[in-house]
C-alpha cells in the first residue's frame, strides 16, 4: 500500500535535507523522498546513507529521487523517476522485487505510459504554480485531476503535487486522489503532518480507531 502522504525533502544544503527528513519522520511522516540535485554521485549516496538511517529508526519509508541504483544501494524502499530521467522498465531490472517505483506525469498520455511500465504510483502535477520545480509543466488543478482520473480509471495509485496547501486536500481528494506530495507547506511547519493524516483519512489513524464489534 502507497502512503497516502508524501513529504518531499527540502533545504539548502544536504545536511539541512537531512535535518528536514528527521523533523518530517518524527512528526509522523510515513514516507519522505530525498530530492537532491546537482549532486556528485558520491555526495549523494553519502547522504542517501545518513537519510537511510534515519528513516529505518524511524520505520519511515524512503524513496530516492533519480538515482535508482543508490536506491538499491542503501536498500531504500523505492525510487521516483522524473520525465527526463531513466525509464522505469531499466531502473525495475536495476531494483529489488521490493522496491518501489514512482513517476511523474502532467497529462493523461504520460499517465498511460506510466501505467504501461508498470510503476508502483504516479506523481501527477503541478496542481498549482511552485517554486521548487524550473521548467513546470502546464498547470491541472481540481479539473485537470478530475478529467485525468475519470479517463484513465486505474488501480494504481494516484498521488497529486505542486504547491498544495492544507487548504487544498478536501477538494484534490473530491477528484479520487489517492493522495498528496507535499514540501513547502511541511517544511515550514511540520505539525502540518498529522493535519495532513487526519485530512487523508490515514490507515494507521483508521486502524486505531476502528472497533470490529461495532455495528455495520
Amino acid at each position: 500500500m502507497i502512503p497516502k502522504l508524501h513529504y518531499i525533502s527540502q533545504g539548502n544544503s544536504g545536511k539541512e535535507h537531512l535535518e528536514n527528513i528527521k523533523k518530517a519522520c518524527t512528526s509522523g511522516a510515513e514516507l519522505v523522498q530525498l530530492r537532491l540535485k546537482n549532486l556528485s554521485e558520491k555526495k549523494m549516496l553519502k547522504i542517501a546513507e545518513e537519510a537511510r538511517e534515519l528513516t529505518a529508526h524511524y520505520q519511515t519509508r524512503l524513496i530516492i529521487n533519480d538515482h535508482y541504483k543508490i536506491a538499491k544501494k542503501i536498500k531504500a524502499d523505492g525510487v521516483h523517476l522524473g520525465k527526463n530521467d531513466t525509464a522505469p522498465t531499466v531502473a525495475r531490472k536495476h531494483l529489488e522485487t521490493w522496491q518501489i517505483i514512482g513517476g511523474t506525469a502532467n497529462t493523461l498520455e504520460d499517465c498511460e505510459a506510466l501505467i504501461e511500465k508498470k510503476v508502483n504510483y504516479i506523481g501527477l502535477g503541478p496542481f498549482r504554480f511552485t517554486t521548487t520545480k524550473n521548467n513546470l509543466s502546464p498547470i491541472l488543478g481540481t479539473n485537470g485531476y478530475l478529467t485525468i482520473l475519470e479517463a484513465l480509471q486505474t488501480d494504481t495509485p494516484i498521488i497529486a503535487i505542486g504547491g498544495i496547501t492544507i487548504e487544498d486536500v478536501p477538494d484534490i481528494l473530491k477528484t479520487g486522489i489517492h493522495g498528496i506530495a507535499a514540501s513547502g507547506e511541511i517544511t515550514k511547519d511540520f505539525n502540518k503532518i498529522s493535519q495532513f493524516n487526519k485530512l487523508l483519512n490515514d490507515p494507521s489513524e483508521q486502524e486505531q480507531v476502528w472497533n470490529p464489534n461495532q455495528n455495520i
